[in-house]
């Protein structure tokens, strides 16, 4: 299979998934601050861990081949967009 990396968007990955964070951020500041979110752009799922790597393995159970918006709660910026990868490991 191919990188879904090598056809994204980040920019618009970037984008997107800032403007859905600000829009629920309410529900998750300030009692989640320090813990990650990753969103998928298209459904709005989001999908809530104590690390980067726990809330992209949630994300990838419901949407294995996506590229996710990473974010860390309470910070203003996002700590880093996920690659969804579409290796069985």
């Amino acid at each position: 299979m191919s990188d879904p990396t090598k056809i994204v968007d980040f920019q618009a990955i970037s984008v997107e998934g800032q403007k859905i964070y600000d829009s629920i951020k309410v529900q998750y500041e300030p009692a989640h601050n320090g813990k990650f979110l990753a969103i998928d752009i298209e459904s709005k799922d989001v999908y809530l861990a104590d690390d980067g790597a726990q809330a992209v393995a949630l994300a990838r159970e419901s949407h294995p081949n996506k590229v996710f918006y990473l974010i860390k709660i309470g910070h203003e910026t996002a700590e880093t967009v996920a690659r969804s990868l579409m290796l069985n490991t």
